[in-house]
């Protein structure tokens, strides 16, 4: 599966098929939630909420790639991430781009 943030493809021609999603929305344990409170304080990257963030990308692109296929995409162009606060320490995270199948 070709995977790219740009609307062509040099080279192929395809069609569209349509959007495909992914999204996920992820958490911190209280633990971890407790110390990024502390790291606030003196700053410097949040690693519990980096790998956190890492992950749910992973889960939702894999999640869009997986629809993509459902229906029968060669590959995903105009490729985006979204993400946002659902609650405090939560956040969701959407993947999306359009479908496409490869045409002669």
């Amino acid at each position: 599966m070709i995977i790219t943030t740009t609307n062509m493809i040099p080279g192929r021609n395809f069609e569209i098929l349509g959007i495909a999603e992914g999204a996920t929305v992820q958490t911190k344990n209280v633990g971890r939630d407790f110390m990024a409170g502390l790291k606030n304080l003196v700053g410097g990257e949040l690693k519990g909420y980096t790998e956190m963030m890492n992950e749910a990308r992973r889960i939702a692109r894999d999640r869009m790639i997986a629809q993509a296929q459902s229906m029968g995409a060669d590959a995903i162009v105009g490729f985006e991430y979204m993400s946002s606060e659902v609650a405090q320490g939560a956040a969701e995270v959407v993947a999306y781009g359009t479908a496409v199948r490869f045409v002669q």
